[in-house]
């Protein structure tokens, strides 16, 4: 079985089409990049690779300790995964690699034609550029530029949701939003002074 990654499946993950799938994804980005602001990129790669082999090795133990008190045959508890061919396939990485070389060629045309002032008002708007740019890296770094993006990303994404799940969003908002009134009724009768002036 070869890994497929489509644009669909992007997409997908972006529109939050599957919640938890999306929420596993953008938890598990956010969680690495917020890791890779405390630790170097050796350690975090390090930690994801025991707390991983953690797991699964607890888990086949578990597993064959279960079997032994069971006296049951299932065999390895991950053999339906080691039997899977994961690949990239052929095609997907020529494509990609041909979409990246022509993104690469391309940059460096424009920048060369920038640096090299071919066009005079291109090349000051692209100093004023570097000149804001020098400003957002003196109070941001390109970790914490990528966490703001990504949590950017989520937050315009999260809108689909509302719109898949309107009605019942709105029942349950329209209740918390009862239960607080009810909380702040009982707390103002009981405490002395915070009634309400038209009482």
């Amino acid at each position: 079985k070869t890994l497929d990654i489509s644009s669909k499946n992007v997409v997908d993950l972006l529109y939050w089409r599957d919640v938890k799938s999306t929420g596993a994804v953008f938890g598990a980005i956010l969680l690495l990049l917020l890791s890779l602001t405390m630790c170097s990129i050796v350690s975090v790669c390090s930690y994801i690779g025991l707390a991983l082999l953690s797991v699964t090795i607890c888990f086949r133990i578990y597993k064959g300790i279960l079997q032994a008190i069971q006296k049951s045959d299932e065999g390895h508890p991950f053999k339906q995964y080691l039997d899977q061919e994961v690949a990239l396939s052929e095609d997907m990485v020529h494509k990609y690699s041909d979409l990246a070389l022509n993104k690469i060629n391309k940059s460096i045309a424009d920048l060369r034609r920038l640096f090299l002032v071919e066009d005079l008002v291109d090349s000051i708007k692209f100093a004023v550029l570097m000149w804001i740019l020098t400003y957002v890296g003196a109070l941001f770094n390109g970790l914490t530029l990528v966490i703001l993006g990504k949590t950017a990303l989520i937050t315009f994404s999260c809108p689909i949701i509302y719109e898949k799940h309107q009605g019942q969003i709105d029942h349950y908002l329209a209740l918390v939003n009862n239960q607080i009134k009810d909380i702040v009724g009982k707390i103002q009768a009981k405490v002395p002074g915070m009634k309400r002036k038209s009482e």
